[in-house]
């Protein structure tokens, strides 16, 4: 099964820290979260700052960093099937979901630990522009792929 991938983080350098990560499955099922104590505004562009955080939901969706990355394996370990974890920035997106998913030197058993680079599948259409909103971008990337029933 195919999980697509998008994140937003503070800035486009290696110095990046994760804010906000979205997974959309191949069969509809969801998850998103906020970080809250992984970054700060000064570690933020200017993009991010105009762009990105103004489109943060916050409440339920916003924790702590242990509590998201206990979200993302109880997600992740619903699935019975491989999953194979699809993303349009690998060098980014990859990166930071590898820092949620990497616990204590272990890998989740049923996550390919490599990703596929959106940009090597056939899209069934362009999709439409990306807002910079994880969840939003990453219903918009699924979409390009999973062909309408």
């Amino acid at each position: 099964m195919k999980l697509y991938l998008d994140c937003e983080f503070t800035q486009l350098s290696p110095a990046a820290k994760l804010i906000s990560l979205a997974l959309v499955a191949e069969d509809g099922s969801e998850f998103y979260v906020e970080l809250l104590d992984t970054w700060s505004h000064q570690d933020c562009s200017d993009f991010v700052i105009e762009i990105v955080l103004p489109q943060l939901w916050h409440g339920s969706y916003a924790m702590p960093v242990f509590a998201a990355r206990d979200a993302l394996l109880a997600f992740l370990e619903g699935f019975t099937e491989t999953l194979e974890i699809v993303t349009d920035a690998p060098q980014y997106d990859w990166e930071l979901f590898c820092e949620l998913a990497y616990v204590n030197g272990r890998w989740p058993s049923n996550v390919l630990n490599r990703p596929t680079d959106a940009a090597t599948l056939y899209a069934c259409n362009d999709g439409a522009p990306l807002p910079h909103h994880a969840l939003l971008d990453a219903r918009i990337i699924a979409g390009m792929f999973v062909a309408p029933d």
